[in-house]
C-alpha cells in the first residue's frame, strides 16, 4: 500500500481504509481532532462523538454551521458517521501494533489523514440513458454523486527519535492541553461534592430548670 507519510523507520504503525462512504470534509475534521494524542484517548473522544457527548470543530469547511458554547465559540457539529469510520481504522492500527508486538493504545497517533479518492455518478433508473433512444424515461434536472475517501492513521512511540521538531512540539502541546482540562475539571468535581454533602443539623439546647420562688407570708 501506498502512504502519504513520507518519514520511513520501524518504529511507526499504519492503517489504512479505502472506499469509505462518507465526507471527506467531516472526516478531515475528526482527523484534525485526535492527531497526536494518545490512541488511547482518540478512543475516548471518539466514543463521546459517536454519543453526541461532545462535538468536533471544524477549521475548514464550515460555512452555515452553527457555534457551539461548548467549543468555545467555535463552529462545530457531531460528526458520527465520520467518527465511527475512523475509530474502526485506529483499532485496526493499535491491532497491527499488538502483532508487532507492541502496546498499541500507548502509541501516539502521529499521522491522521482523510482524502477523497474517487467520484461515481448517481444515475436515476429511467433518466438520461433512456431518454431520445426509443425508450420511455424523462431526464433528470439534477445528479447526485457518491463521493468516496480513504483514511491513513499512523501511530508511533511519543519519545521516538525518528519524530520530527513540529511532531513532538505538538505531541507536549496536547499533553499540556489535557492536563490544563483535567485540572480545570477537578475543581468543579471537589465543588459539587461539598455541594451535596449535608448540612449538620444544630443539637437542641437543653433547657434550663427555672428557680422556684417560694413566697414567705409575714
Amino acid at each position: 500500500m501506498q502512504y502519504s507519510f513520507n518519514i520511513k523507520g520501524d518504529d511507526f504503525v499504519f492503517a489504512q481504509s479505502h472506499d469509505i462512504n462518507a465526507s471527506y470534509k467531516d472526516l478531515g475534521a475528526v482527523c484534525d481532532a485526535v492527531r497526536y494524542l494518545k490512541a488511547s484517548s482518540a478512543l475516548a473522544v471518539l466514543d463521546r462523538v459517536m454519543s453526541k457527548q461532545s462535538a468536533i470543530a471544524y477549521r475548514r469547511h464550515n460555512k452555515r454551521m452553527g457555534s457551539r458554547h461548548e467549543l468555545g465559540g467555535s463552529k462545530g457539529a457531531y460528526p458520527v458517521k465520520a467518527a465511527s469510520e475512523l475509530r474502526k481504522t485506529l483499532v485496526n492500527a493499535i491491532a497491527n501494533a499488538g502483532n508487532a508486538g507492541r502496546s498499541g493504545a500507548d502509541l501516539v497517533i502521529v499521522g491522521a489523514s482523510a482524502n477523497k479518492t474517487r467520484i461515481e455518478r448517481r444515475y436515476p433508473s429511467k433518466g438520461s440513458l433512456t431518454w431520445g433512444r426509443g425508450m420511455y424515461g424523462m431526464s433528470a434536472m439534477n445528479h447526485s454523486d457518491i463521493e468516496y475517501a480513504k483514511i491513513e492513521i499512523v501511530l508511533a512511540d511519543e519519545f521516538s527519535e525518528n519524530l520530527t521538531h513540529n511532531m513532538k512540539y505538538f505531541i507536549r502541546k496536547r499533553n499540556r492541553q489535557g492536563a490544563q482540562q483535567k485540572g480545570k475539571a477537578a475543581p468543579k468535581k471537589a465543588s459539587a461534592a461539598k455541594k451535596q454533602e449535608p448540612m449538620p443539623s444544630k443539637a437542641a439546647k437543653p433547657e434550663e430548670p427555672r428557680p422556684v420562688v417560694i413566697s414567705q407570708k409575714a
